[in-house]
């Protein structure tokens, strides 16, 4: 029975040189190959990271018998190809957020995934996060009663290494499908449900106007009557991020919480009297999503995230950032 995977990263990006490679290594796992684009930064990306080969021919990292799973990091219109040229050679995969830039693309994803036979799950990391593990437990043990009301404050300042086509290309870029779509896998995987329909503003507060909207906050209707709010930007140099959970019984109060380490802290409110939580396993949500991974690849269960998953998270950023250009209501469609 597999007990690690060998992995070939599709994309030499930041994010998995810092947070998926490690966690690949503390699972026992080994990265064997990193496909690019562009031969000179694969080969220096392998070099400082000590990934044995860099290619830039996606066959030559797919069409390996030492490959058991693939980690997409691409730029976001890729995804599809790449995802489905690893459903074709056997791979199962770990696809970056959001998944594509339509849902067209995403359901093919899946589809080309579960056709193979392999497992797919998508990167989104909060559902991994310790703070939001113990807020989901709160709420799926019925202990705030009937949630009312959840609100984000997912407002950021991004680092200068991770700027770039996050702030620079609107067809890529962005923060409703850099940050929001995090906002709903969060969402989602606290409730349990489906949001039905999104309302929002947003717009380049550094004054671009041909640059990718940078800051925006939404209202969207969740099943069961749930209201979610988000505030989202990449110009927040000052609070940390938070969830607030209102409930007929009870609220919680997440502080420090959307980030990618395991960090938070919580508070749980009755009566304007505030208690609080304690989070017990910190593990870093990257080693959970890996760990989660490997266990469904041997029949374990399913990745804390879902290809599945996914398609619903991409759904609701799609229909915030309508909504952005609208003005209006923006149904939330099913992909």
């Amino acid at each position: 029975m597999q007990t690690s995977l060998r992995w070939a990263l599709i994309g030499a990006s930041d994010i998995a040189a810092t947070r998926i490679l490690p966690a690949i290594r503390a699972a026992g796992g080994e990265a064997v190959v990193v496909r690019s684009g562009h031969a000179d930064h694969g080969s220096s990306w392998a070099r400082a990271n000590g990934v044995a080969e860099s290619v830039t021919d996606l066959s030559a990292a797919l069409d390996r018998s030492d490959v058991d799973a693939v980690y997409v990091s691409s730029l976001n219109t890729l995804h599809r190809s790449h995802v489905e040229a690893a459903a074709r050679a056997g791979k199962h995969v770990l696809a970056e957020k959001p998944l594509a830039m339509n849902l067209l693309d995403a359901s093919a994803m899946v589809e080309a995934c579960r056709n193979a036979g392999v497992v797919m799950a998508t990167n989104h990391h909060l559902p991994a996060s310790p703070t939001h593990r113990v807020m989901k437990a709160f709420v799926r043990a019925g202990q705030l009663g009937e949630i009312r009301a959840i609100r984000f404050h997912h407002a950021v300042m991004l680092p200068e290494r991770l700027q770039g086509w996050r702030v620079d290309d609107p067809s890529e870029g962005g923060v409703i499908y850099d940050v929001t779509v995090h906002d709903a896998a969060a969402t989602a995987a606290i409730l349990g449900t489906d949001a039905i329909r999104a309302m929002a503003i947003g717009f380049n507060q550094d004054n671009d106007p041909n640059g990718p909207v940078d800051a925006v906050m939404s209202s969207i209707e969740w099943t069961d009557g749930v209201l979610v709010s988000t505030h989202d930007s990449y110009n927040n140099a000052h609070l940390p991020t938070s969830v607030h959970i209102l409930g007929t019984d009870g609220a919680l109060i997440a502080d420090n919480c959307n980030t990618g380490d395991p960090v938070g802290t919580l508070a749980l409110y009755r009566n304007h009297e505030w208690s609080e939580v304690e989070i017990p396993d910190r593990q870093d949500l990257y080693e959970r999503t890996i760990h989660a991974f490997v266990a469904a690849v041997r029949g374990e269960g399913e990745p804390i995230v879902t290809g599945e998953d996914g398609v619903r998270s991409l759904a609701v950023a799609i229909a915030v950032a309508e909504s952005t250009k609208s003005k209006t209501g923006v149904m939330v469609e099913r992909g």
